[in-house]
This record gives structure tokens, C-alpha cells and sequence, in this order.
């Protein structure tokens, strides 16, 4: 039986009713986003048609996920909401705090020993409130939820960006910040902007090298990185219908790559299958009840072009395989012409590893498509040029996966297998040589591949694939390989060509596992101990924000004015800081020391104004601060992009920085920083940008009027005793104005709670 199994009933017998009651205020046929959106609305929200892009909306989600590294900080909030336990069902996954190095079995013991503090912070706490808990070792949150929480027509919001895999059930999905986890477990209703719609219809069927992966791989070229900010994106056409449930959670995680709120697909036999294959028949019976609900309204599809802001129509028996980088996830090229774009912008050649796992592709199909391929080693005289790792998403993959005899064969072609956990793919990976910095190209199945995310070497060219490239590619040694049309020299000299993947969607013997690692908390928490020592390094009690003064801000210094791209690595460095992540004055050394200095082109150097020297981002602030002196950042196109780190807001916000000016933000940064209480605020004339010098002193003047869509205006005090003002934009709304003169949204809580 699935967990929560009453939850879920209840969530079908109101759905029906629900849809209809949105179709007639709607007037017309809805698309399956629509659907679940409408019928998680908040109860005192109206029912109406809210204009998309620009409407704020209370919904009611289902559930909560968090990992261990943001856990920590959402659990820390939530302890201060003084409420007993969560309102809604919610889980721990233990996935980010274990570096891979040796090999699973040593790899977790050590971090289980490094990590104790903080794992037993994390049981005890989930233990206390009524948590799911999930052991280390037990699996990737995305590939856990997918299996054992994520049911159709569901919504649910989870610690991580990429928590839009569950799409691949059909759920509405959404990463936030910790503080919007808790306010959904403290009982109260969650806010998004209503989200635009794009559709992508998908005819035809994948055929040979091509997979799920390469779907979105193309989509993250059409749109990039930005071009799904504040939008949903629906999949459906046969094409659709045709895809596993896995290779579905495979293109709606890596959704998040191009900014979208999240992904889905209409529920179908695909869907079925698998919650049956994963213990769930109850919740595929359900779902059979009330299909129709669970997709888009006929018409929608018929004409798409009526309902959807924006349609894209992929045919999936053209489709070529994609490989996708360096240092950004949206640069696509056909693996036809990798070896010339290669050689074209001098990427390196020859490829040092190839990395399967993250929870983009660890599931059964991935590792058994992959599992093909490298048994090909062995039968064609060939010898695999890369090293060759691999990451199972759960326990119960890997149970199942030794049990087939898969990992019998990487061990023989020579591939480590590392913890069921995220590892390289979030930077925890101990490279061998990484320090040297030498210029490298690596292959992986992951969804990110910004400068230094998996190894620390700012030279390592990153390429997103399918795990089927990925091996391939590492059996190869070379970006110049095109295993669709080329072939390999074996050991004897001869000519061999490799044959397209292949691999069950689900296995035939079914799942199996021993123990998946799942720790349920106790009925009544009221007598759990939650100890935090208070010298610890890892943990730290939270203290709350001060609200603001009730006057203009005057006399900010700038301190760094960010060019290029600066997504949540740039500001909140994950790999070893991961470690602090429950402690913020420690983690906040790492603020801003990824981001390049638009005044001298280096990174974690900026000019301090109270001596003119330059120094470390951190150093600089935490002088201002102890001054009493406020700070701005500013920075350039999507800001905050990645991850869904509230470090990156909460960082700032503790060392003192009171505003983040910038051409365009990325969604769940631009409302981590909302809720912690900050100004985040967008240049109305981007050109504006270039008027920022180094040594100026910044006014910000309105907020004592401030109001919904009335812009701000700053001042800039230039060190030769000239000045610039200009207005400023913002996306704050009544209620996120409140957030901002309480100095956060967790105050307002607790004021809520005492009183």
C-alpha cells in the first residue's frame, strides 16, 4: 500500500467536482496543469480565471520533500513556527552530504562518520514533528519520491530545484526555499505566481541512440535557461504516451534547467505500470477512477494553440541524440556535429570520464540501457578508454540492479559504483587531480553543468547526455565519436561497431530490496529532545531577522556589482560547504565568492570602501556589518539561477547586504529573497546597469510608500561627487510587503503563532 494512501483518496474524490466547478468559471476546456492547479486552490482564494504571469495565488500542496543539505535550514525555520507537527505529509532524504571517492560501502561509512551531527539533527527533528525520515544511503530524493510519494493530479513542493521530476507522474511539482516549506508544513497556504503555459507536443516514437533525455536536451536549446521562468510546461501527443514513467521524470526534472516552474504529462498506462511495479496498484486504481481528470481536456490537445502561451512540437522518431555544454545546461549540439563544434570552439577532445546517476537518469531503464552497452566491451575486444562511474538513484535500484547482474558488469569493464546518493552531481565528488586545474572534458547524466559543479576545477568542460552517450562516449575516449554512425578499433585491431541500446522500463522480476532505509516517526514527537550544542560548527539555532527601520535606505556601499552568469553556485558554493549548510554564519564565508567582479574579471575579489583594498566578498561584507553599514548587490541576466538554495538569499541577508539589484531574476531566488525579508528588485532600463560604478554610495528611495507595481527610485553617490537616479522595478505584492517591514516572512508566523 502507498504512504499516505487517505491523503490521496481524499484528493480524488474532491477533484472531479473541483475541475468541473473550474471549467465553468473558466468557460472553457482546461489543460492538466490548469486542472490541478485550480483544484489545489487555497479555500479562501476565488475561483476565477487568474491572468497568467502576473496574478499571485494561494494554493494548498499535498506534501513537502526536502534533502539533508536544505532540510536543514527549512527545519531550523520551521522549529521557531511553534507549531507541534506538520500539517501535511513530509519528508528527510539524506542524498547530498556523502562525497563520492572510493566506493559506495566506504564512501557512505565515512560520511556517516563526518555527517553524524547533522544526520541525527535531521532524524531527531523529523522524528519530532512526524517526518519521513530517509536514511543516508537510501536513495536521491527525486528517484525516492518518484517511487514511494508521487501520484497524478497531485501537487506537492519540495527543498530542491529539482524536485519537478515527479511531473513524471503527473503531479505538479515545485522547488521553493525552506521558508516556503515551512510554511506549508506549519498549515498555511503557499503563494506562486500563476504560471504561464507552454506545450510541448510530442509525435512519434524514440528509436535507436535517441531517449527521453534527448527531449529535453532539445527543449533546453529552444528555450534556454531563462525561457521557461513563470511557466509550466505541459507534454502530451502519442510521443508522449509513448515514453516511460522514468524517461518522463527524466524530462521534467531537467525542466528546471530552463527555468520552468515545472513539467508534467497527463496520466497514462506508462504511469500505471509503474505504480504497480512500485508497490502502488491502490493508487493506479484510484487514478484509473478519474482519468479524465488527470489530462488535459481533448481539445486542448486538438488545438493547442488556443489554451498554451507558447507550443513546441518535437517529432520523437527524428529525434537525434544531444549533448549539451560546456558550462551550461542549454547549449545543444546533435552528437552529428559534437566532433565539429568541438573542434570549432577548441573543447578538449579527449574524454577523462563519464558519469552516470543523479536524479535526472538512476533509474532501472537508464542503468539497463547503459548495462547494454558496456556488456558490448567485453563482447567486441574493447577496452573502455574513460573512467566510468555510476550513482544508483535508491537502494531498491541498486538491490535490484545487483540482482540482475548489472553491476557484475560495470565491475567488469572497470566502473566504480558509488552511493545511492547525488554525489558528483552536486559537487561531492573527491577528484583525483581536480586541484591541478587542468583543462578536461568529462560526460555525465546530469542536469547542470555550470564551472566547478562537479569537481572544483573551473577547466573542466562539463557535456550533459543520456547515459547511453555517456557510455558510449566513454567507451570511445572522444568527443569526436558518433556511435550512431562510427566505429571503434578493438584490441585486435579490428573494426567494430557498437549496437544501440537497449533495456527493460521496468524489471521483469520486479522490484526487490531489502531494506529501502525509511525510518517512520514517532505518532506523538511531543517528548522528542531536538539538541543543537551550541558550539557546534555544523548546526546553529536561528535567530530572527530584524524588520526594517521604517525609512528609505540611504548610504549603501556597493559590493560587487556580478557580471555574466550567477546562478545559486556563484552565490552559495555547494561540494565542501555543503558541510554548513545547517549553520549560517559559517556557510555565509562562502557569499558571493563564485561570482566575477564585473570591475576586475575575478572572482571573490572586490573593492572594500572603507580602505580601497581588495578583498574576500565575505571579509568585505562582514566589515560593512560591523560598522553598521548597509550593501547592495547587483548583477546581470537571470540571477540565482540552479539550485533552490535559500542559503544564496539567507547568506546575504545575515552578513548585512540589505538589497540585490539585477537585470532579470531566476523565479525561486527572486523568492527566497522575498521571504527573508529583502529587496529584490529588477532595473526598469537594464542599460542602467552600466551605471553602477565601483565606489558608490546607493540610496533607495520610496519605501515608505511602498506599494504594489509602483517602482522605487535609487541614487547613485559616485566617488567624484556626481550622481545618477533612475527607477527600479519590483514584483512584491501586498503580502510579500508585509514579508519585507517584518523582516521576513518566518516573523510573521511566529507573530501569528503567539498571538
Amino acid at each position: 500500500m502507498a504512504f499516505d494512501i487517505e491523503m490521496i483518496k481524499k484528493v480524488y474524490e474532491r477533484m472531479p467536482s473541483h475541475v468541473e466547478a473550474a471549467r465553468k468559471a473558466l468557460n472553457r476546456p482546461l489543460t492538466l496543469a490548469e486542472k490541478i492547479l485550480y483544484s489545489h486552490l487555497d479555500a479562501e482564494t476565488a475561483l476565477k480565471d487568474y491572468p497568467r504571469g502576473s496574478s499571485y495565488v494561494d494554493f494548498n500542496p499535498d506534501r513537502v520533500a526536502m534533502q539533508d543539505a536544505t532540510a536543514q535550514m527549512a527545519l531550523l525555520q520551521f522549529m521557531q513556527a511553534g507549531r507541534p507537527k506538520v500539517a501535511v505529509p513530509s519528508s528527510v532524504h539524506c542524498d547530498h552530504l556523502i562525497q563520492a571517492k572510493a566506493g559506495a560501502k566506504t564512501d557512505l561509512e565515512r560520511a556517516k562518520t563526518e555527517s553524524e551531527e547533522v544526520f541525527n539533527f535531521l532524524a531527531s527533528v523529523s522524528n519530532k514533528y512526524g517526518i519521513g525520515f530517509w536514511k543516508p544511503g537510501a536513495g536521491i530524493i527525486h528517484q525516492i519520491v518518484l517511487e514511494n510519494y508521487a501520484f497524478p493530479g497531485g501537487m506537492m513542493i519540495g527543498t530542491d530545484s529539482h524536485t519537478v521530476n515527479a511531473g513524471g507522474l503527473g503531479m505538479i511539482a515545485i522547488g521553493v526555499g525552506g521558508a516556503d516549506a515551512c510554511d506549508v508544513m506549519a498549515g498555511l497556504p503557499w503563494e506562486l505566481k500563476m504560471p504561464k503555459l507552454i506545450g510541448v507536443k510530442l509525435t512519434g516514437k524514440l528509436n535507436g541512440w535517441a531517449s527521453a533525455k534527448d527531449v529535453i536536451l532539445k527543449v533546453a536549446g529552444i528555450l534556454t535557461v531563462k525561457g521557461g521562468t513563470d511557466k509550466i510546461i505541459e507534454y502530451f501527443g502519442e510521443g508522449a504516451q509513448s515514453l516511460s514513467c522514468t524517461g518522463k521524470g527524466t524530462i521534467c526534472n531537467m525542466g528546471a534547467e530552463v527555468g520552468a516552474t515545472t513539467s508534467t504529462f497527463g496520466y497514462d498506462e506508462s504511469m500505471s505500470r509503474y505504480l504497480k511495479a512500485t508497490g502502488r496498484a491502490d493508487v493506479a486504481a484510484l487514478a484509473d477512477g478519474i482519468k479524465e481528470h488527470l489530462t488535459g481536456d481533448a481539445d486542448v490537445y486538438a488545438n493547442p494553440s488556443k489554451y498554451f502561451d507558447e507550443v513546441i512540437e518535437i517529432n520523437l522518431s527524428e529525434l537525434e541524440p544531444h549533448v549539451n555544454g560546456p558550462f551550461t545546461p542549454d547549449l545543444a549540439t546533435p552528437i552529428s556535429k559534437l566532433k565539429a563544434e568541438a573542434e570549432k570552439n577548441g573543447w578538449p577532445m579527449k574524454v577523462e570520464a563519464g558519469l552516470i546517476g543523479s536524479c535526472t537518469n538512476s533509474s532501472y531503464e537508464d542503468i539497463a540501457r547503459a548495462v547494454s552497452l558496456a556488456r558490448q566491451v567485453s563482447a567486441k575486444g574493447l577496452k573502455a578508454k574513460a573512467e566510468f562511474m555510476i550513482n544508483p538513484g535508491s537502494e531498491q535500484i541498486r538491490y535490484t540492479i545487483e540482482r540482475d547482474g548489472f553491476l557484475k558488469v560495470f565491475d567488469e569493464v572497470g566502473a566504480t559504483v558509488f552511493t545511492n546518493a547525488c554525489g558528483p552531481c552536486i559537487g561531492m565528488w573527491d577528484r583525483v587531480g581536480a586541484e591541478k586545474k587542468e583543462k578536461n572534458t568529462i560526460v555525465h547524466s546530469f542536469n547542470r553543468n555550470f564551472a566547478k559543479r562537479a569537481d572544483g576545477n573551473p577547466n573542466t568542460y562539463a557535456f550533459v547526455t543520456s547515459p547511453e552517450l555517456v557510455t558510449a562516449l566513454a567507451i570511445a575516449g572522444t568527443l569526436a565519436f558518433n556511435p550512431v554512425t562510427d566505429t571503434l578499433t578493438n584490441e585486435k585491431g579490428e573494426q567494430v561497431k557498437l549496437d544501440p541500446p537497449t533495456g527493460d522500463e521496468l524489471p521483469s522480476k520486479g522490484f526487490a530490496v531489502e531494506d529501502a532505509g525509511y525510518q517512520a516517526p514517532a505518532l506523538d514527537g511531543s517528548s522528542v529532545k531536538v539538541l543543537v550544542e551550541p558550539t557546534s560548527k555544523r548546526l546553529q539555532l536561528l535567530d530572527p531577522f530584524a524588520a526594517w527601520e521604517g525609512v528609505d535606505l540611504k548610504g549603501l556601499k556597493l559590493l560587487i556589482k556580478a557580471k555574466g552568469k550567477c546562478t545559486t553556485d556563484h552565490i552559495s558554493m555547494a561540494g565542501p560547504w555543503l558541510k554548513f549548510r545547517g549553520h549560517l554564519d559559517n556557510i555565509s564565508d562562502n557569499m558571493l565568492i563564485g561570482a566575477v567582479n564585473a570591475f576586475n574579471e575575478k572572482t571573490d575579489s572586490v573593492k572594500n570602501q572603507l580602505n580601497g583594498d581588495y578583498e574576500s566578498v565575505p571579509k568585505v561584507q562582514r566589515q560593512y556589518k560591523a560598522q553598521g553599514i548597509g550593501s547592495i548587490v547587483v548583477g546581470d541576466e537571470n540571477y540565482g539561477e540552479g539550485s533552490s538554495r535559500e542559503h544564496a538569499a539567507m547568506e546575504p541577508r545575515h552578513l548585512g547586504v540589505r538589497a540585490v539589484l539585477v537585470k532579470s531574476f531566476a523565479r525561486i531566488h527572486e523568492t527566497n529573497l522575498k521571504k527573508q525579508g529583502m529587496l529584490a528588485l529588477t532595473f526598469a532600463n537594464p542599460a542602467d546597469y552600466d551605471k553602477i560604478q565601483e565606489d558608490d554610495v546607493i540610496d533607495i528611495a520610496g519605501l515608505t510608500s511602498f506599494a504594489p507595481g509602483v517602482p522605487l527610485t535609487l541614487t547613485l553617490h559616485h566617488a567624484d561627487g556626481t550622481s545618477d537616479a533612475f527607477s527600479v522595478n519590483h514584483s512584491y505584492n501586498a503580502q510579500q510587503i508585509e514579508w519585507f517591514k517584518a523582516g521576513g516572512a518566518l516573523n510573521i508566523i511566529r507573530a501569528n503563532v503567539k498571538a
